[in-house]
């Protein structure tokens, strides 16, 4: 066994370190999950979802602590105030929905049959939570599994292992069955353990592709369900009738805030041949604006990468761009706290980019954005689909039939209109291709996390 340890992107000291479970501890975990989880299936829907009312509140009142919490262990700024708003509207419209998309379903009525398909709980999920939005990821999962009667098991990420802890410090504040809901420090091999161990009905992993393969081969044979949110290298296309500043002030928030860190961030951008010298222009002017530094500092508004090894990552491709013939538009140097060997990385803008560079087509997570100049829908239609991922694409223009019309085209799981890196709760959150498989939020996300049991009962003559 290792400890699991946090190592702060601020300065690159140890920030947290906890012991992973024993053999003894997980087996105790699984048990008492599966104990619970007997007893709450028998608690109606109603009950479950006022249950998680109690659970949020109580999230929320901590947050000023996770604020700092979350710069100190994966680098966002303080100034943005954590991500409790975005958990507070995915639970609460989670709970509004719960009985509607629970209920059963009622074929039209025969004679002298009672027939219905009821949504059952599927045992014990286990959630393996990511860094970068760490209680956003988590909740997406952890609310409807319990608000769907299941006993859930909590592994978080190494980088944000308090955050696990936030969400156990909430839960002990709910009335729950003991270990319904459980944090557990687990490394990878432990993860691999437990997930081949037939004792889990359903993982939900959120990570890189290499990660999920790794899922895939543990659970391999227990036909646990999976629920797989991989990687991404979301494009944006800015079409012949776009607003253009309006594109510009939303697609540079959207290639770096949270220093790129966002699943569903922008990663290259495609702009109509008329807009392009002035949206490059204005992208790079707004980017120019940043002030990277200590995310405690309330004036810093990008702060560090997670790891330091992401921000070599990141320099590395960026490095090579611009050694094959890229533009990079910022100096770095121009960002006094961004230093080669440390987490801090300056936000950059490259051009005369194509896709036989990384940075273009292998996930870059960081904040590095390249746009291409385009002619029109078909050449733009080409390029966003010239990907291995497909989480998101968002199209910028002032026609909704065309978005729409482009969008039945694009290979994502979304497609977004003026707007971008945003999961909407009634929405299904999925991807194709090497993005993953399976889905959260909305009404299919309950119906990810509970099985159809069918009702055929013929009445007594």
């Amino acid at each position: 066994m290792t400890d699991q340890i946090c190592i702060s992107p601020i300065d690159g000291s140890e920030f947290a370190r906890r012991p992973t479970a024993s053999a003894a501890e997980i087996e105790a975990a699984v048990a008492e999950a599966k104990s619970a989880q007997a007893e709450w299936a028998g608690v109606s829907i109603t009950e479950r979802a006022a249950k998680m009312e109690t659970f949020l509140k109580a999230l929320l009142d901590l947050n000023q602590q996770i604020v700092p919490e979350l710069a100190q262990q994966m680098g966002r700024p303080v100034r943005y105030g954590g991500e409790m708003r975005g958990v507070e509207e995915r639970v609460r419209h989670c709970i509004a929905t719960a009985e509607a998309s629970l209920a059963d379903v009622v074929p039209e009525r025969k004679e002298g049959f009672r027939r219905f398909i009821r949504r059952t709980p599927l045992g014990t999920v286990l959630v393996i939570a990511p860094w970068n939005y760490p209680f956003l990821t988590a909740v997406n999962t952890i609310v409807p599994a319990l608000i769907g009667g299941n006993a859930v098991l909590l592994k978080h990420a190494a980088q944000t292992i308090l955050v696990g802890e936030r969400f156990q410090q909430a839960m002990d504040e709910v009335d729950l069955p003991k270990g319904l809901f459980k944090n557990i420090v687990l490394d990878h091999d432990q993860s691999a353990t437990l997930i081949g161990s037939g004792a889990i009905d359903h993982i939900n992993f959120t990570g890189s592709v290499g990660g999920g393969k790794a899922v895939e081969r543990a659970a391999a044979g227990t036909f646990a369900s999976l629920g797989l949110e991989l990687g991404g290298k979301d494009p944006a296309y800015v079409r012949e009738d776009a607003d253009l500043d309006f594109a510009v002030e939303n697609l540079v928030d959207g290639a770096f805030f949270n220093s790129g860190q966002c699943c569903c961030g922008i990663e290259r951008v495609y702009v109509h041949e008329k807009h392009y010298d002035r949206f490059v222009e204005g992208a790079v002017e707004l980017t120019s604006k940043y002030v990277l530094g200590n995310p405690l500092d309330d004036a810093t508004t990008l702060g560090p990468m997670a790891h330091k090894r992401f921000a070599d990552l990141v320099r590395a491709q960026t490095q090579e761009a611009i050694a094959a013939g890229a533009k990079a538009h910022l100096d770095p140097k121009a960002f006094p706290a961004d230093r080669e060997g440390t987490a801090y990385l300056a936000p950059q803008v490259l051009t005369n980019v194509d896709h036989s560079m990384r940075v273009m087509t292998e996930e870059s997570f960081g904040p590095v954005v390249g746009i291409m100049k385009v002619s029109g829908d078909e050449e733009a239609l080409k390029l966003m689909n010239d990907s291995q991922y497909g989480l998101t694409a968002s199209i910028w223009t002032k026609d909704v039939d065309a978005a729409e019309a482009l969008g039945n085209r694009i290979e994502t799981g979304t497609v977004f209109m003026n707007r971008c890196d945003y999961l909407d709760p009634a929405l299904a959150w999925t991807g194709v291709k090497d993005t993953g498989r399976g889905a959260s939020l909305s009404e299919i996300g309950f119906h990810q996390l509970t099985r159809p049991k069918s009702f055929h009962l013929r009445e007594a003559s």
